[in-house]
């Protein structure tokens, strides 16, 4: 994977107005077989840490979508939750040790008034950490 040209996709969709969720999602759903629109309309509430109401971060929402998309076996057998929610727990701490919260509200400041780490930041990471995920996992399905 190209790190520099998803981080740019990224950023340049979160520029056009989509939310940190769609951002992170539409950018690695080519990697993981996923079809971007599926993903945008998925990761519509997502934003801004859930529906506005700053609480988990939306790159990192995103960033679980796509590891649910790569690990899970569908509807008809529904066996790898437990080794997906060990992949979206490496998400989340790996985040965590990065930029000290996955919450939005820290993220941004919101209740301290020192932001930890921008919008952008957290797409960044979460995209980032979610791509190295994917393939220390071997479960990106195409390379760019």
């Amino acid at each position: 994977m190209d790190r520099e040209a998803l981080a740019a996709r990224a950023l340049e969709l979160h520029g056009c107005n989509c939310n940190c969720a769609q951002s992170v999602a539409c950018s690695l759903a080519p990697f993981v077989g996923a079809d971007e629109d599926v993903c945008f309309h998925a990761a519509e509430g997502f934003g801004a840490g859930m529906g506005g109401l700053t609480e988990t971060c939306g790159a990192l929402s995103g960033g679980i979508m796509i590891l649910g998309f790569a690990m899970s076996n569908g509807i008809d057998e529904p066996t790898n939750k437990a080794a997906t929610y060990r992949l979206v727990r490496q998400l989340l701490e790996r985040f965590r040790e990065q930029n000290g919260s996955t919450t939005c509200a820290d993220l941004k400041g919101a209740t301290t008034g020192t932001p930890l780490r921008s919008c952008n930041g957290c797409i960044e990471d979460a995209l980032a950490i979610t791509a190295d995920l994917l393939e220390e996992h071997h479960l990106a399905t195409c390379s760019t």
